[in-house]
Parts: C-alpha cells; sequence; structure tokens
C-alpha cells in the first residue's frame, strides 16, 4: 500500500519529468541546424515558426510585419563580441486572398546572387526563405577549432527604425547596435543556437 506522501511525490516528480521534458523537447525543436552551401555557412530550423501566433494576426489584417535578424559565430556560447555576423531586415506581408507570404529582404545586398524579393510562398517556405538568406562567409569562420552559431530573430520595435533607415538604404551599423541591446519588454524574439561546429566537418557535408 503506498502512503498518501509518497503518492504525492511520485506526483511531484511525474510533474517535474514532464515540464523537463517539455522544455527539451522545445529546445531540440529549435535547434539550429547549419551547413556550408559553397562559400557560405546558411541555417535551418526545422518546424520552427515564428510567422505565427501575433505577427500572423497582424498579416492577416492587411498589416506588414518588419523583422530584423542577426546570425553570429563564435568561439564560445557565451560571446561578448562575435567573430562573424550576419543582419538583415525583413519586410512581411500576407495576401489574404490566395493565403501566401510575400518578403523583401534589406539590405539588397546578398552574395550568390539571390533575389531580394519573392512572393506566392506558403508560411514555412517563407520562414525558410528568411533563414536561408542570412549567411556567413566561410573565410569569417574559425578554424582549428570549435565555434557556436547563434540566430537571434525579432519582430522589428518602431523606435528601434531611427537611423536604422535612411535615404542610402539600411544602416548596417545601426541594426548591429540594435541587437547589442536587449529586447524591449513584449517585444516578440526568438534565440537559435547550433554548435558546438568544426569548419572541417561541415566541408565534409555533414549538418549539425
Amino acid at each position: 500500500m503506498i502512503s498518501r506522501r509518497s503518492q504525492l511525490s511520485i506526483c511531484a516528480a511525474l510533474v517535474a519529468g514532464a515540464v523537463t521534458s517539455a522544455f527539451a523537447i522545445e529546445y531540440n525543436v529549435w535547434r539550429l541546424t547549419s551547413r556550408l552551401d559553397g562559400d557560405l555557412l546558411h541555417v535551418s530550423a526545422p518546424n520552427f515558426s515564428f510567422l505565427s501566433g501575433k505577427p500572423l494576426e497582424r498579416l492577416k489584417d492587411g498589416n506588414s510585419v518588419f523583422f530584423i535578424a542577426q546570425l553570429t559565430a563564435s568561439g564560445s556560447p557565451n560571446y561578448v563580441v562575435p567573430e562573424a555576423r550576419s543582419v538583415a531586415r525583413f519586410a512581411v506581408s500576407y495576401d489574404i486572398w490566395e493565403e501566401r507570404f510575400s518578403i523583401a529582404r534589406f539590405p539588397e545586398i546578398m552574395p550568390g546572387n539571390r533575389p531580394n524579393h519573392v512572393s506566392h510562398l506558403t508560411g514555412p517556405a517563407a520562414e525558410a526563405w528568411c533563414l536561408d538568406n542570412l549567411g556567413i562567409s566561410r573565410t569569417d569562420l574559425p578554424t582549428g577549432k570549435p565555434f557556436y552559431v547563434q540566430l537571434d530573430l525579432r519582430v522589428e520595435d518602431p523606435r528601434d527604425r531611427s537611423g536604422m533607415i535612411g535615404e542610402t538604404g539600411i544602416s548596417i551599423a545601426r541594426m548591429v547596435e540594435v541587437f547589442s541591446q536587449p529586447v524591449r519588454e513584449k517585444q516578440m524574439h526568438w534565440l537559435l543556437d547550433s554548435g558546438p561546429l568544426r569548419l572541417e566537418d561541415l566541408r565534409k557535408g555533414t549538418r549539425e
């Protein structure tokens, strides 16, 4: 016969285990996959979705939603200044009749002659396009030692646009400055990680 105290202890352990498992699943779902494509390191994130929830509600109301993203590579998972980075701003809109997304990428320069604007994409295809349009040059990646990759993705706060958008286009320096600051209160954001990685393994086609 199990005592009342033992029953409560078992229940508590099961709840704790369920919570731990939930967090583990979420962590694994949100983990980045890194790969080399030519001279650029790219990332993907299967099962991760940012065109959902409040951003999707705003899009379906006919509003454009702006996302800012920074992909970094560093020799430490807790870096202060990354060894390499790529930043971009994405303007996303939604056609309620066709139920498809359109995206414009800023700045408009992206190695590899990639298009800066796409349309008629499903949600997963639109999200994949955004992540695939962040690339770090292979020559900027650490060699001979492990490194870590992190994606910092945020719904743009209108207050951060000051100095970011000018007559000559997007200010990369201002974007980098925004990412050096904590996210604003109630600002939607996501952090995804990958690593430790080795450039030698990625050259062999290993995805991590």
